[in-house]
């Protein structure tokens, strides 16, 4: 009997190790492949410095002149907002598959819909400070 149970521990014992080997020989694999891409890339990519490629280079324009430039705050605000409802769609489906399962249905309800009246809270502050318009 206890010959049996030993068996049994090892054999379930196994199995657990089993896993955290998959996860690290994946690990090993993935660490791998960046080492020989960027050795690669290192090795096949050509080599020939010029003033050109030495220059700075933004999104098409030449520099010229001073690098300063002032650049509206709305579009921060924007690009805040974004990031916000961004964030919100990345919680919905989480919530969508806990939500389906059995035993967790109200207290998630209840959870997103505090969630999603925070996010209203601060588009609706957004929109009452005129952010939301374009003029």
């Amino acid at each position: 009997m206890e010959g049996q149970l030993a068996a049994a521990g090892t054999a379930a014992g196994s199995g657990y190790f089993d896993a955290y080997a998959a996860v690290g020989l994946l690990a090993v694999v993935g660490v791998l492949f960046v080492a020989v891409s960027f050795t690669a890339n290192r090795l096949l990519r050509p080599v020939v410095y010029s003033p050109e490629k030495l220059l700075a280079y933004e999104c098409g324009v030449d520099p010229v002149g001073e690098g300063w430039a002032q650049t509206h705050i709305r579009y921060y605000v924007y690009a805040f907002l974004y990031v916000i409802f961004a964030v919100d769609a990345i919680y919905l489906f989480p919530w969508a598959t806990v939500f389906a399962a059995a035993g967790y249905g109200a207290a998630t309800l209840v959870e997103m819909f505090v969630f999603i009246g925070f996010l209203a809270v601060g588009l609706l502050y957004a929109w009452r400070k005129g952010v939301l318009e374009w003029t």
